[in-house]
Parts: C-alpha cells; structure tokens; sequence
C-alpha cells in the first residue's frame, strides 16, 4: 500500500474494485464503514458480487468479470472528455502521456458499456464523483491481480490514480489488500524469483556483490529464477525436488488435477508445516514447523507496518522453529546461517536499506512503517509525498484483453472464486476449530435465482459444477449476490475443491493465475 490503512479516515471518496473487505480483511472493512457512516465518505464499490459494502455505497458498479480494464479506463475517457483530470499534476508528475491519451479513444462510454455491462450513465456518474469529490482512495485485493490480464489491471488502478492527482497524499494512494498475514513481509524478503530483499534486483551487479559478501556466496546468480507457478509447471523437468513451507498447492493452485499429475512426478517432495495438508498428505518427508503463537519474529502488514510477535506458548512435540530447520538444512549443505529471531533481523537491517532503521528494541514498542532509512527515522505514513523514487510516474497505455476463457454454447457459465468470512484460505486451520467449522461446515455454489429455475434448482439441492478442467459436487445457495448466468464457489473446501475448476492460464508478467474467471456450467446432481 501507498498509504496507510487509519487514512482511509481521511478520504472523501473511497473506490473500491476486486475486494470483498468486510469478508476477507474485516477489520478495515468496519474501517470503510466508520468513514462512510461517520466522516461523510462517498463509496464506489466495482464487484461482480453484491458484497456486503454495496449496500455502504453511493455507487455500484457491477461490472461482468475480467472486464476492469475497460471500466477503469472508460472512467479515465470519460474524466478527460469533461475536462476532470488533475492538469497540473499530470504535467509536472507524469510522463508517457501522449500514447497514454491515445490509447484512451477506445474506452468511449458506448463501448465500456458493452464490454463490462455498466449502463454509461452509471460511468458517467461514477468519473464525475471520483475526479471532482475531493481525495480519492483506491483499494483493490485478488478480484483484480488473480486475472490473465492482473498487471493491466493493477495499471489501470494506477493510471486511475494519477490522473486524478491521488498519490503522494494522505487519504489517497493506490492499495493493495494482502491476502494473507505475512505476504508483505515475505515479498520484502526476497520471496521473489527476481529480487533479493527489498526488492533488490537479482540483476543489479552491485546488489549481488553485497549480498554474496555477507552470504560469502561467491557466485549469485543474476539470472531470475521461477515463480510458484512455474515451479509446479516445472516438475518433473527443469525441477526434481521441490521444498514447500507453509504453503498447500494441492489446495490452493489452480487445475488441480494438473497439479496433482505434476507432483507425483518429482524425486522428492518436503513439505513443512503445522498440519498434515493435502500437500503434506503427498509428501516423501514431512517437517513439523510451528504456529505463529509459539515462534518470535517479525510480520510486515499490508502497509507496510513491520511489527514484532512474540512467542506465547512453546512448542509441542517434535516441532522446530522454521528458521531452525532451515538453518540445519543449510548447515548440511557446508553454510552457517543465523539461529536466533533478532540474529536474523540484524541480517535483514544490514542488507535492506528500506528496514535499516528498524530494530526490535523500536518495534517493542510500536510497528514501524517501512521506508526508514535510520534509527532516527519515524517510519513512512505514505509514499511518493513530493516525488516518486522514479522521477515522473509512468502513465501506461493499456488496451483490451477478454479473459482467457469466456463462456460459450457449451460452457454457459461464467466462475469466479473467493474466500468467506468464516474461513481463510485452504481451511487447513480454520476447519480445524470446531465454531467456525460448525458456523459454515461444507461448500456451495452461488446461483442466480433466474438460473435456479431454469435448472429446477432450489437452495440445498445438490448440483454438478464443472469446467473443462475438471467437475466437483455441491450445494446449491440460491442468491441475488451473483449475477445471472454467474457462480460463485468458496475454495476453503477440500471435498468439493473450487480450484480443481479453475484456469491455469497466467498473466504473463506476473505468472499469476486467472482464478477469478472461467467458463463453466451446472447440472443437478442425480437424487439417491
């Protein structure tokens, strides 16, 4: 995040696109709430899904899925055509306008409204409130990267931004919602195929000189190395054995019967982790690793707060703590890694400038935000204040990419997939607790009350969903959420897993996959 998670406060208007915040970050979506209900905010909300911030908003705009390019776009044709765009911002912040301008004549309201299925008087509306409402804070999560065409639509978000003069002020900027605890921090160390920590890159000659003296590694490569998505791609090929450590790709990847033939092609398969997942379950070793309560380090949120946890409880059994067994696996391999929480973060100051400044004596008192270049430093609240680190921003033309896969005569339905409240992630934790299992037990899929009828269905009938990938068996929840000849399906649920149904396809800077839409159709389920 550009921006810090209290200045939502601060925004007169909030836009909101590929995010479900009250469900999937319900903190800040009671946040959203209270600078609506209480400070006046004005709330756009872009969902194929009537969320629950829909009924918060001054605006909805439901816009068919994988179509945000050609929404936030169309918003920008229209903020140029009437003359709303911050003028002297963009002269003197932004660069690459002229092909950028260009690009724009094809976003006409006529046209957006036939791509994303927004009525151009709501277009209309939603650019003149968003430009000329005062400041503007975006927020967007996986309903916006998790597409074929991610990066486009994150630039987009960008370019939204820019030419409306929102970035560098408090309660504006451009912000991501993380999907998970840590993926901040996991990225800020490195976990990138092509940077070292604080996004250093791997091709930087003087990066990797620093990093392999204090690593006495003498020869880093400069070659970018793959992401998850290739690594499983990669199995059995470029890639022999494969090391997961808190993570679950039999649950969480997509076209998981892929994924499944894949693994089973590896020499060797590790996985560590607190419990035995449906990866594990595959695996030739199994590490037992530890919970967040019984280990002590640091987690950096979602903007960009780093922040110290401390152990609560001590481990049980034959669990290690995670940098330990890494630490014991390097010491097999001929090299000394560090062996204490304050030990390794001393490691992470000296080698990334953007952390220099934090120690564990500051952050026992309070998270800090990242940039600080020294201890003097109180953090950074948000970014890009009088310049960005760049010079002038980059204004990006962007044409139109349908997704991957639409739906046709065969597959006539539209899929998208998410999270619940009551669940997080693979519910490898969370259905293990016996309230929130007892709250929301198995899986559904959303269907439109019009499609229901047309397939004699009725809430808590059982249906075949399938795709070309592959078919799971269900519960129907018949609901208005969805719109029609759309569904919806939770991927929190081993027994009728969503992503053994969803695209494979990869953006292709990003490598992410397009797990927000695919083609689909249903069929009821024969009856005992």
């Amino acid at each position: 995040m550009t921006n810090s998670l209290e200045e939502v406060l601060d925004a007169k208007v909030i836009f909101l696109i590929g995010s479900n915040t009250t469900e999937n970050h319900p903190v800040f979506g009671a946040l959203i709430k209270q600078a609506v209900k209480h400070n006046g905010a004005k709330l756009i909300v872009c969902d194929p899904r009537r969320i629950d911030l829909v009924d918060f908003s001054d605006l909805w705009l439901q816009q068919r899925n994988g179509s945000d390019v050609a929404l936030l776009m169309g918003l920008q044709h229209i903020i140029f055509r009437e003359g709303l765009e911050a003028k002297e911002y963009v002269a003197e912040r932004c660069e690459g306008f002229d092909e950028y301008k260009k690009s724009l004549e094809f976003y006409t309201p006529e046209k957006v409204e036939e791509l994303t299925g927004v009525p151009r008087d709501l277009l209309e509306k939603t650019a003149r409130l968003y430009a000329a409402g005062g400041r503007g804070a975006l927020y967007y999560c996986m309903g916006i990267t998790q597409h074929s065409h991610g990066v486009d639509n994150v630039k987009a978000c960008v370019n939204l931004q820019l030419v409306t003069g929102n970035i560098g002020f408090l309660g504006g900027g451009v912000n991501p919602l993380r999907g998970q605890s840590n993926v901040q921090g996991a990225c800020d160390m490195g976990g990138l195929p092509n940077v070292f920590t604080g996004y250093q890159p791997v091709t930087d000659e003087n990066a990797r000189k620093k990093f392999s003296e204090k690593w006495k590694a003498p020869e880093l490569s400069a070659k970018p190395g793959l992401t998850l998505t290739d690594m499983i791609g990669a199995c059995g090929d470029k890639i022999r054995a494969l090391y997961v450590l808190g993570e679950n790709p039999m649950m969480s990847d997509p076209n998981l019967h892929h994924v499944d033939e894949l693994l089973s092609k590896l020499d060797l398969l590790v996985v560590q982790d607190i419990f035995l997942t449906e990866t594990a379950k595959r695996a030739d070793v199994v590490l037992p690793g530890v919970t967040f309560a019984e280990k002590t380090g640091t987690i950096s949120n979602t903007e960009r707060r780093v922040q110290l946890s401390n152990q609560a409880i001590r481990p049980t059994g034959d669990a290690h703590q995670d940098y330990e067994i890494v630490a014991d696996l390097a010491a097999r391999f001929g090299h000394e890694f560090p062996r204490s929480p304050e030990a390794l973060f001393e490691e992470i100051r000296a080698l990334t400038p953007s952390y220099t400044g934090i120690t564990y004596d500051r952050l026992r008192e309070i998270g800090i935000q990242w940039p600080c270049p020294n201890e003097a430093h109180p953090g950074t609240k948000f970014l890009h204040r009088d310049k960005f680190s760049r010079g002038k921003a980059v204004l990006t033309p962007l044409a139109y990419r349908p997704p991957a896969e639409e739906p046709d005569a065969e597959w006539n339905m539209t899929l998208s997939t998410g999270r619940l409240l009551q669940h997080f992630h693979t519910g490898s934790m969370s259905r293990r607790s016996a309230i929130l299992d007892a709250i929301v037990k198995s899986g559904y899929v959303e269907i439109h009350p019009s499609d229901a009828r047309k397939h004699g269905l009725a809430s808590g009938d059982k249906v075949h969903v399938s795709t070309r990938r592959g078919e799971i068996t269900t519960t129907v929840c018949v609901t208005d959420r969805v719109a029609p000849s759309s569904i919806f399906v939770p991927f929190h649920f081993a027994e009728a897993a969503a992503n053994l149904l969803t695209n494979d396809a990869l953006d292709p800077v990003s490598r992410i996959p397009e797990y927000k839409v695919c083609a689909a159709r249903i069929r009821p389920a024969a009856k005992a």
